[in-house]
C-alpha cells in the first residue's frame, strides 16, 4: 500500500511554534541590552557625585581661605591701630588731638593753635607739635609697613574748614575754603619733607603722602546735628588701608571657579 501524503498536522511552520517558545527568546535579547545601559548610567551618576564632592570640597576651601584673608587683614589694622595709641596716647590729650580707631586717623582738633584765621602758614605752636608728631609717626608707619604690606595705601594730610568764609556762604564759601585747606595741607606736607629728623624717610613719604584739602565736604556736627564750627576746623592724618582690594581679592576667592567678581 503506497504510503499517504503528509497531512497539514504533520507539517512543522514557523508560525506552528508555541507562543512562549518565540517570546522567551525575546524578553532574553532586551535584558542583554539594558543590563549594560543601567550599568553604565550608574558609572555615570558615579562620576556626577564624585564631581559634586570635589567641588564643595574646592568650594570650602575657597571660602575658609577667604575667612583667614579677612581674619589677618583685620588683625592688621588692629595691630595698627594698638601701635598708634601706644606711641601717641600720653601725648594727644595735650595736643587737643584724638585717635579714630576705625579709620585709624589722627586729628588735632585747635584750630587757633594750627593757624591764623584765614591763613596757610603754620602757627609756632602747631610747628613744635608737628616736629615731635611727623617723624614718630612716618617712623612707625614705615617700620610697620614691611610686616603688613597688604594694608598702608596711602597717609592723607587732610584739611578742613566750618562752611563759613567770613559773610560768605555756600557755594562762594566751599571755594575759597578749598583753596585754603588745599594750601594748608601743602603747608603740613612741606614742613615734615625739610624736617631733618625725616631726610631719610622722605623717598617712603613721597610714595606714600600726599596733600588733600576738603573744604567744608566733611564738617563735623553737634550732638544736635548742627555744624560744629570749631571743631571743623581741623587738621587729619587719615590712614587709607587697601580696603577695596582687599575685599576684592576675597569676593574672587569665594566666587565659583571661571567666574570674576563683580
Amino acid at each position: 500500500m503506497p504510503p499517504m501524503p503528509p497531512t497539514h498536522s504533520d507539517l512543522a511552520f514557523p508560525s506552528d511554534t508555541p507562543s512562549d517558545t518565540y517570546e522567551g527568546s525575546e524578553s532574553s535579547e532586551s535584558d542583554t541590552i539594558w543590563i549594560p545601559v543601567s550599568d553604565m548610567m550608574a558609572g555615570l551618576m558615579m562620576v556626577f557625585l564624585f564631581i559634586a564632592v570635589l567641588y564643595a570640597q574646592h568650594a570650602d576651601e575657597r571660602h575658609r581661605g577667604a575667612r583667614d584673608s579677612l581674619k589677618a587683614w583685620q588683625a592688621s589694622e588692629r595691630a595698627l591701630h594698638q601701635a598708634l595709641r601706644q606711641e601717641f596716647a600720653a601725648d594727644l590729650p595735650r595736643w587737643n588731638a584724638e585717635l579714630e580707631p576705625h579709620s585709624l586717623t589722627i586729628r588735632f582738633l585747635s584750630p587757633d593753635i594750627l593757624f591764623e584765621s584765614g591763613e596757610a602758614r603754620l602757627q609756632a605752636r602747631f610747628e613744635d607739635i608737628l616736629q615731635d608728631f611727623l617723624p614718630r609717626y612716618i617712623r612707625l608707619l614705615a617700620s610697620f609697613a614691611p610686616a603688613h604690606a597688604t594694608i598702608i595705601d596711602e597717609v592723607r594730610i587732610e584739611g578742613h574748614t566750618s562752611s563759613r568764609w567770613g559773610e560768605m556762604e555756600g557755594t562762594a564759601a566751599f571755594l575759597h575754603n578749598m583753596a585754603l585747606s588745599q594750601a594748608r595741607t601743602r603747608s603740613v606736607l612741606a614742613y615734615g619733607m625739610q624736617l631733618p629728623a625725616l631726610t631719610a624717610w622722605r623717598p617712603w613719604m613721597m610714595r606714600h603722602v600726599s596733600a588733600n584739602g576738603l573744604s567744608s565736604a566733611r564738617v563735623m556736627r553737634t550732638p544736635h546735628g548742627s555744624e560744629d564750627e570749631h571743631r571743623s576746623r581741623r587738621v587729619e592724618f587719615r590712614i587709607r588701608t587697601r580696603s577695596k582690594a582687599q575685599l576684592s581679592a576675597l569676593m574672587e576667592q569665594v566666587a565659583p571657579s571661571g567666574r570674576s567678581a563683580d
